[in-house]
């Protein structure tokens, strides 16, 4: 029972002790946790007016850029309909040259090929080249307008011509548009692009024997890029088709092309293009090539009448480290050409009667270059062409005078050039060609310059 009372006693005491102490400790950690608790909520309170406060500055901000890009839009708007109106881009490229020939530049042919009026070598010595005179802008927010003058020597005369007259529109959408008027036909790939814009100092020995250099007419242009990662365009051109390869006066459509380019890039450092083109005429009336004169002053002139069609392939590569062409890149590009035609050979003569035979005529040409800049300011590029043809028709003298006789001889030219490229606006260029196109070779030698003034808009692939 002792033991017993003494337990109980001490349990009694514990118990009168314990409750004290724990009340007051549990009343102050409630008080430090009330504390803390108005401490964090204070700061939380605080945190969130910042937050707010930026959200509410952010959009203030993105408000006022919205502002400023439609003041600029606004701007540029009324800067463009005041550059239409007052001041259009205007652009001047300046081309001259020293050329030298081992042969009379005047007896320059391309055995088995018509050639056209500014398909030869030019003069020799010192001369202008292609000079251009270039005049753009936005008509409107829909269209674009430009027209370009060329400048050059033929035959001894500087003449002037209309190269380019054209609008093309802005806004269709759907990855169309649509361009009316005088200019380059988008057939192969160096054939839209302007003489200063080439890697060498005259055009490939195809486009010289097919296009008189280029070709160009009086037409409507329609292209589509469909909306792929890969690149890819078709298009038709209708033009008049009364400029040379065509010929004839037509009051509709005359001659018509269709072409197609697909193309990407492989990585960041390399990109191609591949193109298909075709060109065809079925009423070619009396396309003339020039003419040559015999003894006792009688002029022969060769004239073709009937159908033609050209087929063209193209390729192009380019490579640039790291994607940037700034200081260092290289191009190779190559072209092929078929022509196939069928009608008459005519003579036209000042003297004796006409001569006529019927012609069935097949020619073909490719060439293949590489350009390489291997300093920022400097480039250097190699070029081979090469002609063939198999013509055929009754009279095989009238053949030969029309210049349509292969001669028993394959045309080819081996071209090198070395450039330097101070700036984007300028370019002196030296090259040279051992030409093997006609019967004697011929070694060329060409001293070139071309300067850029003026505003002058980017180049195509």
């Amino acid at each position: 029972m002792r033991k017993k009372f003494i337990v109980a006693a001490t349990i009694a005491a514990i118990s009168n002790v314990n409750p004290v102490w724990a009340n007051s400790d549990i009343e102050a950690l409630k008080e430090q946790v009330e504390i803390l608790k108005k401490d964090y909520e204070q700061r939380i309170n605080a945190l969130e007016n910042r937050l707010k406060q930026s959200e509410e500055n952010a959009l203030l901000a993105q408000q006022q850029i919205d502002q400023v890009a439609d003041n600029v839009d606004s701007k540029k708007s009324i800067s463009n309909a005041g550059q239409n109106n007052f001041n259009p881009a205007i652009s001047v490229i300046l081309d001259g040259r020293y050329a030298d020939f081992d042969n009379d530049p005047d007896d320059y042919e391309l055995p088995g090929f018509m050639l056209g009026n500014e398909a030869g070598l030019g003069d020799k010595g010192f001369s202008i080249g292609h000079t251009e005179i270039a005049i753009s802008a936005n008509v409107d927010d829909q269209f674009y307008g430009k027209a370009t003058l060329a400048i050059h020597e033929h035959d001894g005369e500087t003449e002037t011509e209309l190269e380019e007259a054209y609008i093309q529109t802005l806004g269709l959408g759907n990855g169309l548009t649509v361009k009316a008027g005088r200019f380059f036909s988008a057939i192969g790939y160096l054939n839209e692009q302007h003489e200063h814009t080439w890697d060498f100092a005259d055009a490939p020995l195809i486009y010289r024997g097919l296009f008189g250099n280029q070709l160009r007419d009086d037409g409507l242009q329609v292209t589509y890029v469909a909306p792929t990662d890969l690149f890819m365009q078709v298009g038709t051109e209708l033009f008049r088709g009364d400029r040379f390869p065509g010929g004839g006066s037509h009051d509709a459509v005359g001659a018509w092309t269709a072409f197609a380019n697909i193309g990407g890039d492989i990585g960041i450092e390399h990109s191609w293009q591949l193109g298909f083109s075709h060109w065809r005429q079925n009423d070619v009336d009396g396309r003339t090539s020039g003419g040559h004169s015999h003894e006792g002053g009688a002029t022969e002139t060769p004239s073709f009448s009937g159908d033609s069609k050209i087929n063209s392939l193209d390729l192009v590569y380019k490579w640039a480290p790291n994607g940037n062409p700034t200081n260092q890149n290289f191009k190779f590009q190559f072209e092929y050409f078929d022509r196939r035609e069928d009608g008459n050979i005519t003579m036209l003569n000042s003297g004796p009667p006409e001569e006529v035979s019927t012609y069935d005529g097949q020619q073909d040409g490719w060439y293949a270059q590489a350009v390489y800049q291997f300093q920022p300011h400097w480039r250097t590029g190699l070029r081979y062409d090469q002609l063939g043809s198999n013509n055929k028709g009754s009279d095989a003298d009238v053949l030969a005078e029309a210049g349509l006789d292969d001669e028993g001889h394959t045309p080819e030219r081996y071209s090198a050039m070395v450039e330097w490229l101070p700036s984007e606006y300028s370019r002196i260029r030296l090259q040279f060609n051992h030409d093997d196109s006609y019967e004697e070779a011929d070694n060329q030698i060409f001293l070139q310059y071309t300067f850029s003034l003026g505003s002058h808009g980017a180049h195509q692939f």
